[in-house]
């Protein structure tokens, strides 16, 4: 199923296809990730437990949108669906805590770990349904993204 702009007219799925880039003809996903860098750039600024908020709160959110917008088009996980993208790549972001070029760093590592699902993110991906199996494997590849970043971080000298 293609959707059109048109579906963009019910607020549901407004928000879970990201304001249209889950109408994206390739890679929605990325597209998805791709406009997240706006909201995780701007809590660059914020403080840590506050990001961690904002993330959570938009992870419960996007339990009941994921799964509201999947049952109304009759597909579990359509690709258009990106808000599980855009608070996976805000959630990766939680490990940069300096210059916004790390968020470059973490839209490659979130992408990489979500196309590839290495376990156990392809296993929540097949295992739950409806809106928390939706978001849940993003939210694995935030963690596995967010690792990465931190190790990296440590090895890094001081600046």
């Amino acid at each position: 199923m293609r959707p059109s702009v048109r579906l963009l007219r019910d607020p549901v799925h407004l928000l879970a296809f990201g304001l249209g880039a889950g109408l994206a003809p390739r890679a929605p996903g990325t597209a998805g990730s791709a406009l997240a860098l706006l909201p995780a750039w701007a809590m660059l600024a914020w403080p840590l437990p506050w990001r961690v908020a904002a993330v959570a709160a938009a992870f419960v959110a996007g339990v009941w949108l994921c799964g509201a917008s999947a049952k109304r088009l009759g597909v579990h996980d359509h690709p258009g669906i990106v808000w599980d993208e855009i608070v996976g790549l805000c959630a990766a972001a939680l490990a940069v805590h300096s210059h916004p070029a790390w968020l470059l760093l973490a839209f490659v590592l979130f992408r990489l770990f979500d196309v590839l699902k290495p376990w156990p993110i392809r296993d929540a991906d097949h295992s739950l349904g409806g809106g928390l199996g939706i978001m849940l494997d993003d939210l694995l590849a935030a963690a596995y993204a967010a690792a990465c970043l931190i190790a990296i971080q440590a090895l890094l000298p001081a600046t």
